[in-house]
């Protein structure tokens, strides 16, 4: 079992970063379903949204939502997921979960993913 844990949510006025980390010990890149992690996020009322994803070798793709704002990078050491948020609105206000697990089709489809996080908080003040 994969075990993801989220962490780096919080409170920002708009316009504002965070920084969003996803550690996942133990996990490691050796096949095809574990090629890939990403990063979504719901919120209420609302269908989980995929934002980012990347392979294992470096390739990223992102929603047309957060490109250029967000970024996506993780540290293979560490076995740690990141997201940089930049120039925050109040639409990004939701929680952020992360995914592992890859199991094929669309990057950023919550379906194709196996594992996921607890989430972790967002709020963005206007």
């Amino acid at each position: 079992q994969v075990q993801l844990v989220e962490s780096g949510g919080g409170s920002v006025q708009a316009g504002g970063s965070l920084r969003l980390s996803c550690a996942a010990p133990g996990y490691t890149y050796s096949s095809y379903s574990s090629s890939y992690m990403g990063w979504f996020r719901q919120a209420p009322g609302k269908e989980r949204e995929g934002l980012a994803a990347i392979h294992s070798a470096g390739s990223t793709r992102y929603a047309d939502s957060v490109k250029g704002r967000f970024t996506i990078s993780k540290d293979n050491a560490k076995n740690t997921l990141f997201l940089q948020m930049n120039s925050l609105k109040p639409e990004d206000t939701a929680m952020y979960y992360c995914a592992a697990g890859f199991s094929g089709g669309n990057l950023l489809a919550p379906v194709g993913y196996n594992y996921w996080g607890q989430g972790t908080q967002v709020t963005v003040s206007s």
